[in-house]
């Protein structure tokens, strides 16, 4: 477990699955996270992601209120260059646990994890350019703009913009 403020990164156990798929279940969630069709997933395929995490080796994190013990979001690497070293993050909280700093405490102990323990020296994330809370969370921890897909993302009836950034060791705040 990897502890922040008022978040803990841990792995992903059983009981985890309901909460996920309840909080994931959302649209407005859905809208950020993924470039592909927004469709329904199944309470069987949250199943299998939850399974899929662990496996080794995998970098999937739950994301839990260290005070209540409630699951509020995921984050994790997706992918990772051992040669160049560098991995690309990606975080998601549920609505209701939005705007209350969870996230930014969240994004900050994976960062610290991600270089601390992994050894990487520059973190990537993308996001899209609706996503105005993501884009304040990674700017606050230092990230960086290295730059825009145009009109790469089809989402709600048009196009939207999808930003790359990017952060190195010594950037991280």
């Amino acid at each position: 477990m990897y502890f922040g403020e008022k978040i803990k990164l841990r792995a992903y156990k059983e009981s985890d699955i309901e909460d996920s798929y309840a909080l994931i279940e959302n649209f407005e969630i859905k809208s950020m996270l993924n470039k592909a069709i927004i469709f329904p997933y199944s309470l069987d395929e949250q199943k299998e992601f939850v399974k899929s995490t662990t496996k080794k080796p995998c970098y999937e994190f739950a994301i839990e209120l260290v005070e209540t013990g409630e699951y509020i979001g995921g984050c994790g690497i997706a992918e990772c260059d051992t040669t160049s070293q560098t991995a690309t993050i990606g975080i998601w909280l549920g609505l209701e646990y939005q705007g209350r700093g969870l996230g930014q405490d969240a994004l900050r102990t994976l960062c610290k994890f991600v270089f601390d323990e992994m050894n990487i020296r520059k973190i990537k994330l993308e996001y899209f350019s609706f996503n105005e809370k993501g884009e304040n969370c990674y700017t606050k921890l230092g990230f960086k703009e290295e730059g825009i897909l145009r009109e790469e993302l089809f989402r709600a009836g048009k196009f939207h913009d999808i930003h790359l950034m990017g952060m190195f060791r010594d950037e991280f705040k």
